[in-house]
């Protein structure tokens, strides 16, 4: 079975072809999540506040609304900049995200 992989001491042609290849699918990954996101945080935006993408609209804005009693088509007609897609999405995620943490 040791035979089978390859040493990271290795100074071997094998390695030295796919020593790189971790940090490309990485890279990779990285953008088709950035490309599938829908809450994007940057610096430039918002001072870094988690915000829908492609808007300025905070995240946490539609946890507001919902916990303040609004339904999702308040909000959406409060910031017609987010899609419904989008809104919906995010509550998918924080959905999975909190029962993956029970």
């Amino acid at each position: 079975m040791r035979g089978k992989f390859i040493s990271v001491n290795s100074r071997s042609s094998a390695f030295a072809a796919f020593h790189n290849l971790p940090v490309r699918i990485g890279l990779c990954y990285l953008a088709a999540m950035k490309a599938k996101s829908v809450v994007v945080v940057d610096p430039e935006i918002m001072s870094g506040t988690p915000c829908f993408a492609g808007t300025r609209v905070p995240a946490r804005t539609l946890i507001d609304h919902l916990e303040g009693g609004d339904s999702l088509d308040v909000f959406l007609e409060d910031f017609p900049t987010v899609t419904r897609k989008q809104a919906i999405a995010f509550l998918e995620e924080a959905s999975e995200r909190m029962l993956v943490a029970v």
